[in-house]
């Protein structure tokens, strides 16, 4: 298909936000939160199967992560063995939300709930304040302190040598790309040790559209007029879409996926139909499948 010109789009009008100018924004749309609740006397066990807590990893950058774990490590702590451990990355196209949101905060709680895990949630610094690799910065730094830190709901309950790296739609990308800078220096992240990424519709782009994207270039949640301009608040100054960090199907993206591959970490990628990205999320998968990524 052919390449589609960056559209000239207003900043309220797509994202609800306001342009400001030192180039910040003012976010207008406000995401429900949740606040956490890490006092075990808090609820009843019925009411609340897990607990939640925020813990600041980085003061000067505002970095903190929110840690959810299952009510139950706490009352069989004598005889349960540690849980697997996801470090999740939140969703909103790496210029709105925060762990605190409740879709996501909500998403975490059940994880942590249904599948007998530790979770740990990611707040990164957001764009365009901070610009890609502003993120991934933030997500490197926090697994340097999950390997080391002396958190008893990570030392005590979490098997950091069984942990998955898990994100919705932006943090779908983070933790691919965590993973890759993870996968080329293994040995300085033990014991921390990945088993596998859960990419939960990834958010990935390109300049020439895909078909996914023309079919669905209007849609009423997220347009495709939406998601261009994301990317130019998210990624570094003067780059386009076709920037590794937007489109890991490039040459040099592509090369950082076969890291992946060797480790032999188990891969699941999830899309839907009507999703303007599904064919840039099948595109990778291709694309890795032939890296040698276990999909």
């Amino acid at each position: 298909m052919s390449e589609t010109p960056k559209p000239s789009v207003s900043y309220n009008d797509s994202l609800k936000m306001v342009h400001n100018p030192d180039g910040s924004v003012t976010r207008l749309t406000l995401f429900p939160i949740t606040s956490a609740s890490p006092n075990p006397d808090q609820y009843t066990t019925h009411t609340s199967p897990f607990l939640s807590k925020d813990i600041t990893i980085n003061t000067q950058k505002n970095i903190w992560v929110r840690v959810f774990l299952p009510r139950q490590a706490l009352e069989n702590n004598a005889t349960t063995s540690k849980l697997p451990l996801i470090v999740y990355f939140h969703g909103g196209g790496f210029i709105t939300c925060s762990a605190n949101t409740s879709v996501f905060h909500d998403l975490c709680a059940g994880m942590a709930t249904d599948l007998s895990a530790v979770v740990v949630s990611l707040e990164y610094r957001l764009a365009p304040e901070y610009r890609l690799p502003a993120a991934y910065d933030d997500a490197e730094e926090a697994l340097h302190w999950i390997k080391s830190t002396d958190e008893p709901w990570v030392m005590k309950y979490a098997d950091t040598s069984c942990c998955f790296l898990m994100g919705s739609s932006a943090g779908g990308n983070m933790a691919y790309f965590a993973g890759v800078r993870v996968a080329g220096a293994v040995e300085e992240f033990k014991p921390l040790r990945i088993k596998g990424l859960i990419m939960h519709h990834p958010f990935f782009g390109g300049m020439k559209r895909s078909g996914s994207e023309v079919r669905s270039e209007n849609d009423t949640i997220l347009s495709l007029s939406a998601t261009d301009l994301m990317w130019e608040l998210a990624l570094p100054e003067g780059a386009d879409r076709d920037h590794e960090y937007s489109n890991p199907m490039v040459e040099k993206g592509a090369e950082q996926c076969e890291k992946i591959g060797r480790l032999g970490w188990k891969v699941l990628v999830t899309g839907c139909e009507g999703d303007l990205l599904l064919d840039r999320q099948k595109e990778w998968v291709e694309m890795a499948k032939k890296k040698g990524v276990a999909i």
